[in-house]
């Protein structure tokens, strides 16, 4: 698995602590094989330290994020979010295939460089990401595993592009367009 280190606001990753993150991550390899490679984000920010930890599981980006003081305890809280979240993807993988409805997908973003015109609002980031037919409960799941706030897929059941969304509490919504 190739690891890649990435140093921000002035964060430095010492030999040791590189190694020893190298030696944990690696460690994800046994919860689930297909990681092809996994991102290091460390950012010092106040005398905070933030990292993130992004790992490609054959095309599946679970991602999990943490602040902290020191920069090695940032990473373990951060680790061992994203081994909750693979775990909790292998067993989404192995509920479908009992029900026997496994379908290989995977997603790619790309990422734009910001425009701004004027007084505008400014977009800093831009993202295309490939749709793939899903139901709403597995784009969920997807939503989860990239820690975010929402998802963008195409309904396997109407084809249209569809948006789920965190709620208040441990509920979720669905956005439908309407024409």
């Amino acid at each position: 698995m190739e690891v890649r280190f990435v140093q921000r606001g002035g964060a430095n990753v010492d030999d040791k602590l590189r190694d020893y993150m190298e030696k944990k991550i690696s460690k994800l390899e046994k919860f689930f094989r297909k990681i092809l490679n996994c991102q290091i984000v460390v950012t010092e920010h106040k005398g905070s330290f933030n990292v993130e930890t992004t790992a490609n599981a054959n095309g599946v980006i679970l991602r999990a994020e943490e602040d902290a003081a020191d920069m090695r305890t940032a990473f373990d809280q951060s680790l061992k979010n994203l081994e909750r979240r693979i775990k909790k993807y292998n067993s989404y993988l192995k509920d479908k295939a009992q029900l026997g409805t496994a379908e290989a997908f995977s997603f790619s973003i790309e990422e734009e460089a910001p425009e701004a015109e004027g007084n505008a609002p400014v977009i800093d980031k831009a993202k295309k990401v490939e749709v793939h037919p899903m139901d709403p409960v597995e784009a969920a799941m997807q939503m989860e595993l990239v820690g975010h706030e929402f998802f963008m897929f195409q309904n396997a059941a109407t084809g249209e592009i569809n948006v789920v969304y965190k709620r208040g509490g441990n509920s979720y919504g669905l956005l439908e367009p309407v024409r």
